[in-house]
């Protein structure tokens, strides 16, 4: 059941913001209760996901010579309704718009042109590629959506004669047509021709409803998508498990498998664009209830092969996942990569045939997407999104979910039949929705995962932040959760961690193994954490030198040789960072306990430097000196600085360049080691200089 969410009060604040209800705020008013309820669609899961649907609502404004015209406020690309503002409904002049139905054919990129050149405001985003549909309509409120269950409708092969018996002529069906000026033609003509209806039913597409208020077209949205509901349930006899909770032995047998599939899936990319050095897929594990349901029908090998509810996810999953069954598990690293390969071949087969018959139609030919899985099935491990990067395959896997709850009721209820492989490869290799994908040059770490110990500390977030910067996808390893937390919200999306001892047994393979649930595998390892403990070597208590071991040490060995085990699971290189420490060169008196084990650390960087390289595993660290961290907290520097006579700043920049060297300045030699990508065995030291610390 989804719940209607309107509330009079929430809905009253937003016509507030605007201002009293005047004529000159009317339209403004109107345009607020629209982002209200577009908001209320967009955060509830079960009607969209990633930027699906769109939203719109047609208002009277006065253009900049006074007259009055009629307006068209529609969902901008890459606005989450979820999240919308104003500016993601951008105004396009409402008359040319409507002038485009008595064209007999309009190409996508006219459609485009006329569209932005009627924006009110050209700086606005595109508007949706459905503008025209929501245009040809009369009704002054729209609302577009990809429900689970109306996908689940959408995709019955009696669709049709279902409508008729769940909503008798309140609703009426359009044969699926491409979006566009085509679809919005003729999805206006049976509108004109069913003039009482509250909404359409795209076949194999979605749903629209539509009224003259926000709250209206909103109310018949939730209406009739609990009607549908209602309908799957009572034919099915069962409702489908929601795509909540995990499996811990599912995801335990993933920590075996995903590395594997990962690199597997980066030797496959890497032939196809040429560079060795092509990064591996971020990826995304789902094993929810939904999904240890869905794994248990006797008819999977079939419905892996029956493709996706609605075109629009083609996109971001492809057509049909990669799904690796029982029997290809057992055979281990030489069956799974034989089934990727068997998967590139279908994928490039299927592109071959259509270009082909696009080539043969058009004149013109397409380029083929990577022919690599963006998505995987797996026995005993769960639903798997693949992708650039971690936002982009935690989308694929989400679509994943909603996609098989579409295909659980419709095979219950008739069965489940999308549209053909022709159509969605018209839709994949649309200029319109390759778009959606964005075409810039991707951040210079996109694709790679890094995990960092210590990660809520001051050289440890610094770090984290720096390699977020560059793309890369961050796993934090901290000792307090509340830190821990604190430290994600301030790295924002798509980064995870857990909160732990690094020191107790068996923590490195349990945080490799958290960090293969977020993400897939282990690309960088930054092994950061530590501690000082302080005294005269002579009288030091040997409870005191053997805890500074198991962290300054013991711990860097630890979680270097777990990193180790995953990058030889994928077989695709990797690398180790250590924060080794100027005390390790260069003692301290009173802090033997800290440089003794940092010097071991030093130690052991140039040795797994020299083991792992054949492997292509690069073991490089850092040597800081006076970073406001750890022992040197605000307490210490003044103490420090009192007990010689200077003031806090003086001391801090005691160096030879006289200015203080500070936390963001080691994340920037952690970042440039990582991309030095011809450099293992190699220590930078950032102090600002000191002789005494420098390497020979």
């Amino acid at each position: 059941m989804v719940l209607n969410r309107w509330n009079d009060a929430e809905a009253k604040k937003f016509t507030d913001q605007v201002g009293p209800d005047t004529p000159e705020n009317a339209a403004d008013r109107e345009l607020a209760l629209r982002v209200y309820t577009s908001r209320l669609i967009g955060a509830d899961l079960d009607l969209v996901l990633h930027g699906g649907g769109n939203t719109s609502c047609k208002v009277k404004r006065r253009d900049i010579f006074g007259r009055d015209i009629d307006v068209l406020h529609v969902k901008g690309s890459g606005w989450d309704l979820g999240v919308i503002e104003p500016a993601g409904l951008p105004g396009v002049r409402l008359a040319p718009l409507q002038d485009l139905r008595a064209l007999d054919a309009l190409t996508d990129e006219d459609m485009v042109n006329l569209q932005r050149a009627n924006l009110l405001d050209s700086t606005s985003p595109n508007p949706s590629v459905e503008t025209l549909l929501h245009a040809f309509l009369p009704h002054r409120f729209i609302d577009h959506t990809h429900a689970s269950a109306m996908l689940s409708l959408a995709d019955l092969p009696n669709v049709s004669d279902i409508v008729r018996e769940i909503f008798g002529d309140r609703l009426v069906c359009v044969p699926f047509i491409m979006p566009g000026f085509e679809l919005a033609k003729v999805a206006a003509q049976v509108y004109d021709d069913n003039p009482h209806v509250e909404g359409l039913i795209l076949i194999n597409h979605g749903h629209f409803a539509f009224g003259n208020s926000a709250r209206e077209s909103y109310n018949l949205l939730i209406e009739h998508t609990n009607m549908v509901e209602d309908w799957l349930a009572k034919t099915s006899g069962t409702v489908p498990a929601r795509a909540s909770g995990n499996s811990p032995e599912m995801s335990e047998n993933a920590a075996r498998i995903l590395p594997m599939l990962r690199g597997i899936i980066g030797d496959a990319a890497a032939k196809h664009t040429g560079n060795r050095d092509a990064p591996m897929p971020v990826m995304d594990l789902r094993n929810g209830a939904n999904v240890q349901e869905f794994f248990n029908r006797d008819d999977l090998p079939a419905l892996s092969r029956r493709g996706v509810a609605t075109p629009d996810h083609v996109i971001r999953t492809k057509n049909y996942p990669l799904h690796l069954t029982a029997d290809i598990l057992a055979g281990g690293r030489k069956a799974v990569t034989a089934a990727v390969d068997a998967y590139i071949t279908d994928y490039t087969a299927y592109f071959d045939t259509n270009n082909a018959r696009f080539q043969a139609q058009t004149g013109d030919t397409k380029t083929m997407l990577a022919p690599t899985p963006n998505l995987a099935w797996i026995d005993g491990v769960g639903v798997v999104g693949i992708s650039a990067n971690a936002k982009a395959a935690a989308a694929a896997s989400d679509l994943a979910a909603q996609n098989i709850t579409a295909m659980t009721n419709g095979q219950n209820c008739g069965g489940f039949h999308p549209v053909s492989a022709q159509k969605l490869f018209d839709m994949e290799y649309w200029s319109l929705e390759q778009a959606k994908l964005g075409k810039g040059k991707p951040p210079a770490l996109q694709g790679q995962i890094v995990m960092v110990t210590g990660g809520a500390g001051a050289i440890g977030l610094a770090t984290a932040a720096a390699f977020a910067a560059l793309g890369a996808n961050i796993f934090l390893v901290d000792l307090a959760q509340d830190a821990l937390d604190s430290a994600l919200e301030t790295l924002g999306s798509g980064h995870a961690g857990i909160a732990m001892d690094i020191t107790e047994t068996g923590a490195a393979n349990r945080a490799m193994d958290a960090c293969i649930a977020a993400f897939g595998g282990l690309d960088i390892l930054v092994s950061n954490a530590g501690a000082a403990w302080t005294g005269d070597m002579a009288t030091l208590d040997d409870a005191d030198l053997r805890k500074s071991f198991e962290l300054n040490f013991f711990a860097h060995q630890t979680f270097a040789k777990a990193a180790a085990a995953v990058f030889d699971a994928q077989k695709r290189g990797g690398q180790i960072l250590f924060n080794v420490s100027k005390q390790a060169v260069n003692p301290g008196r009173g802090f033997g306990a800290y440089g003794i084990p940092k010097a071991a650390t030093f130690f052991l960087l140039r040795q797994l430097a020299l083991e792992l390289g054949p492997s292509g595993i690069r073991v490089n660290g850092v040597n800081a000196d006076r970073i406001r961290s750890g022992l040197l907290d605000a307490d210490f520097v003044t103490q420090r600085a009192t007990a010689r006579g200077i003031d806090e700043e003086t001391y801090m920049a005691g160096n030879l360049l006289r200015r203080e060297v500070k936390a963001p300045h080691v994340a920037t030699a952690f970042t440039a080691l990582a991309q030095a990508t011809r450099t293992t065995a190699h220590v930078i030291t950032v102090d600002g200089g000191n002789i005494e610390a420098a390497l020979r």
